[in-house]
């Protein structure tokens, strides 16, 4: 192996693809911010092309076949979470995702709160 693609290759855990290369260098989301409890979902009876796009966002489609929260998101691919973001960005404006935000007084209910810390006590 050369100098030079050894720099780009991690013995142990493959190539390494630096975080602002999966966004093209954006940092930021167009548009609208995703919450880590916002609901995502991909739109059913639209095909994406795979030209279009990454294979990261391919992967994300396939994830939002079910609902799953942008947090969720975040952990199946093992991404940083503002990369996700840009890639959920890119798939909302091309109208391949829709977006169900959490209810804003829910989240601060006291008896959702309580069950919560039970749950977790449980563990």
């Amino acid at each position: 192996m050369s100098p030079a693609e050894d720099r780009w290759l991690d013995r142990d855990a493959g190539p390494i693809v630096r975080p602002y290369a999966l966004t093209g260098g954006r940092t930021r989301p167009a548009g609208q911010t995703f919450d880590l409890m916002s609901m995502i979902t991909a739109v059913r009876g639209l095909q994406a092309s795979a030209d279009d796009l990454e294979p990261e966002h391919l992967s994300l489609l396939r994830l939002c076949r079910v609902p799953a929260s942008v947090a969720d998101l975040t952990a199946d691919l093992d991404l940083p979470l503002g990369v996700v973001r840009v890639l959920l960005s890119d798939l909302l404006q091309r109208r391949l995702i829709a977006v169900a935000r959490p209810a804003p007084g829910r989240l601060t209910d006291p008896q959702i709160l309580r069950e919560v810390a039970d749950g977790l006590r449980r563990l």
